[in-house]
């Protein structure tokens, strides 16, 4: 083999990377809020306005995005997050006013969007190709990166008071990281980087009527997409293929055209995800407020809450992901239980040492909500209809992000921001009460279940 050859572990490593790359981004927005504001020249009340332009241009996005990584292949990951780096730079050069900040922070929430789901793509495929817990272990170095890219960028901005200077160091950054998962997602590193590829004909190779052997797996073309079917596939080998799983063997089209199967599942899933992200999200966002508010913390000390949340989040993604993958719905019973009460706890709570405790209680707990259910949730789709797939859950689940804050917002205003936990405490709750629907959501089996049962098409029923 050539020097110039794809190296095999690049490619079952490129979602952490992509992760990390996308946490870099959103550490060193975090970060510069204020000095955004202060670029821009408005209010806080025209600055809140603005950031909602953040969902207005992801969901879109993420909703279109899935679609385009069936039909392109994994390598569009990198260069859409590529592109999320320069829209901070852009959004630097264009936001000196308002009309500017509105346009500039659009482009960002876009461009977020739709890197958001390539990458979890991305993840999903590896989890299925190499059966270990990518997805969970992603989002974990997801975490870790934005804890440490905001406290570098906060420094940063001290030293220099730029913008600019900012998101030009994670442009950089998240460009070189780009650039490394689009060499690791190139059609030779797709094909060699985490053995063969997972499929949804995934069965032992059967003779046709003519006596030839029927190869079931279906071939990835060369733009790392999987293809119609192997060459050479002819109409007895199909009817080996039948005869040994049960059903049709029949040709698709490249790109998985056709309904997306399982979607009303997916949606379900996305439904139970918005939960767990309006939770999630009540917590980073709040936390510091609440040791302001509730215990007269000095602001150095109210950074420690979403410090310690984003540090425990990485934590339980990065421990936790062998039971996430292998005991999906007990993992979700457990971190359900321990969220609510972590809710219940930050809202009781008679001091700040317990009010954090609490705060680090829900972290361990929703940390690990939605990384389960997307793992849940894609495990069993088709590689053609992956992308689509992410886009279904991740669309939905979003949702909890944009309606969370007016929904603790609300809380807050009618009982303190200390008691608007309890809201918290009860999205969890809720939560709880839906996961017994998850075992009996009808989804498209997994490969190995369809070929040990004969490809008899019955819903796939995942370990408890």
């Amino acid at each position: 083999m050539s020097g110039s050859s794809p190296r095999p572990g690049l490619f079952s490593t490129s979602p952490f990377l992509a992760f990390a790359g996308f946490g870099v981004f959103w550490g060193v927005w975090g970060a510069c809020l204020p000095l955004l504001r202060a670029h821009a020249g408005v209010g806080d009340a025209r600055f809140g306005v603005a950031l909602l332009l953040v969902g207005a241009g992801a969901l879109p996005a993420m909703l279109l995005t899935g679609r385009l990584v069936d039909a392109v292949g994994l390598r569009v990951a990198g260069m859409l997050l590529a592109l999320l780096g320069v829209s901070g730079v852009v959004l630097c050069a264009i936001s000196t006013g308002y009309a500017g900040l509105c346009a500039g922070i659009l482009a960002v929430g876009a461009a977020s969007g739709a890197s958001d789901v390539a990458i979890n793509t991305l993840a999903a495929t590896v989890e299925k190709r190499t059966a270990r817990p990518v997805v969970a272990r992603s989002h974990a170095a997801f975490s870790a990166a934005v804890a440490a890219s905001s406290l570098a960028a906060g420094a940063l901005a001290a030293a220099t008071g730029s913008l600019l200077a900012a998101f030009t160091a994670a442009a950089a950054l998240v460009a070189a990281v780009a650039g490394t998962v689009v060499t690791a997602t190139r059609p030779a590193a797709v094909r060699t980087g985490a053995g063969a590829p997972r499929t949804d004909i995934d069965v032992p190779q059967a003779a046709g009527p003519d006596g030839r052997r029927a190869d079931a797996r279906r071939a990835w073309d060369a733009a790392g997409r999987p293809s119609a079917e192997p060459e050479g596939r002819s109409d007895q080998a199909r009817a080996g293929v039948r005869a040994v799983t049960g059903t049709s063997a029949r040709p698709r089209r490249r790109g998985g055209a056709g309904r997306l199967p399982g979607g009303g599942a997916l949606v379900v899933i996305g439904g139970i995800g918005a939960l767990a992200f309006a939770a999630e999200n009540a917590f980073q966002t709040w936390g510091a407020v609440l040791l302001a508010d509730a215990f007269s913390a000095s602001p150095a000390v109210a950074a420690v809450a979403p410090a310690a949340f984003a540090a425990t989040a990485a934590l339980a993604r990065l421990a936790g992901g062998p039971v996430m993958l292998r005991r999906p719905i007990a993992a979700l019973v457990t971190s359900g239980l321990i969220a609510t009460a972590g809710g219940v706890l930050t809202a009781v709570a008679p001091s700040l040492p317990i009010a954090l405790a609490g705060v680090v209680a829900a972290a361990l707990g929703t940390a690990t909500l939605f990384p389960t259910l997307l793992s849940y949730g894609l495990r069993p789709v088709p590689d053609a209809f992956r992308g689509r797939a992410t886009s279904a859950v991740s669309t939905v689940a979003y949702l909890g992000f944009l309606a969370g804050p007016a929904y603790f917002g609300m809380l807050a205003d009618a009982g303190g921001v200390q008691r608007a936990f309890l809201g918290v405490a009860a999205l969890t709750g809720v939560l709880l009460a839906t996961l017994p629907v998850l075992p009996r959501l009808s989804r498209p089996a997994t490969d190995h279940e369809r070929a040990s049962r004969g490809g008899d098409g019955a819903p796939e029923r995942v370990p408890c």
